[in-house]
């Protein structure tokens, strides 16, 4: 059986998926390549595809998907219409699929459809992406139930990890965003790079233990339908006793969060937020002043604290 190269973009779900997608194919003996990390030269590309009406995110994963098309057998472009009954996601997500194909007509996609509320799982989707290949549905069923596997013990090695990053004594922030944008070289990853340079822990919203989720993202909305956003509204709620301010990141221009964000900025009341909008890019001075005009309210929060329970004591 011939060996494929599976292309995974470096954008959108990769950064939510990469573990269950890059065991499944490894597991069955395929080779994995991932486009280089976001630089400028992706993001110009993402936006000589794009409408200028596509958010940030889905600008620089057409760029990824430009990076990748002449390395590969076949790229995979996942289409999630429906993580769960009664609830959706972005339309980017079920549009994904039409979207490449239409940009790119002549490229091999690989591709998967979930839409739980039409019985297509996650589970019937890997096996038939693993049939498409060439692969049995015993090895397919195989190589997902260990990707599911290393997905979850991964999952809970990172909550391990955070849990621990919780107990320092500096200014802790929750970076509330989508893994897409939070792990992104030209996103997420300068505003992290820069907390940490100024003895920050950022505390990431994608990681924690969703046992609870609905319980925790009614506290802020109880009529919000879209899954992602759920979840992003959850770790609000979960780690808001945890931390000492909020940063609400999105890229432009984004609708489902500029809602979630308006919810959580009304809610929120009792601890610092800021919301971050992240355009095309093209200027860092304008946001690096808001952090660190932010991080000065912390810290003589945290002053004020710490002066007012010592008096306490005494």
């Amino acid at each position: 059986m011939n060996q494929y190269t599976i292309g995974l973009p470096r954008a959108l779900l990769y950064y939510r998926y990469h573990d269950l997608w890059t065991t499944f194919f490894k597991t069955l003996g395929c080779k994995v390549i991932i486009s280089d990390k976001s630089n400028q030269k992706i993001l110009d590309d993402g936006i000589k595809h794009s409408v200028d009406e596509a958010c940030l995110s889905l600008k620089l994963y057409l760029g990824h998907i430009e990076n990748l098309k002449d390395r590969c057998d076949y790229i995979l472009v996942p289409r999630i219409i429906c993580l769960k009954k009664h609830q959706k996601l972005c339309t980017n997500f079920s549009a994904l699929y039409d979207i490449v194909h239409n940009i790119f007509p002549k490229l091999n996609i690989l591709n998967y459809n979930i839409d739980v509320n039409n019985k297509e799982t996650e589970l019937y989707a890997f096996i038939k992406m693993g049939r498409q290949l060439g692969f049995s549905y015993l090895d397919s069923l195989r190589s997902y139930q260990e990707a599911k596997r290393i997905e979850e013990q991964k999952q809970k090695i990172r909550q391990i990890k955070q849990k621990q990053l919780l107990q320092h004594n500096n200014i802790k922030i929750l970076l509330v965003s989508h893994a897409y944008n939070l792990y992104d070289a030209l996103i997420g990853e300068r505003i992290i790079s820069f907390l940490k340079e100024n003895n920050v822990t950022p505390i990431m919203a994608d990681i924690y233990d969703k046992n609870h989720l609905k319980e925790e993202y009614q506290v802020i909305s109880k009529h919000n339908y879209w899954t992602y956003q759920q979840e992003l509204l959850g770790a609000i709620t979960h780690y808001k006793q945890q931390v000492d301010g909020i940063i609400l990141l999105t890229t432009f221009p984004c609708g489902p969060d500029s809602l979630s964000n308006e919810m959580c900025i009304r809610k929120i009341n009792n601890i610092p937020i800021i919301q971050i909008i992240i355009d095309e890019l093209k200027e860092d001075a304008g946001i690096i002043t808001r952090l660190e005009s932010f991080l000065d309210i912390l810290v003589e929060r945290k002053k004020r604290r710490i002066i007012n329970e010592t008096a306490k004591n005494h």
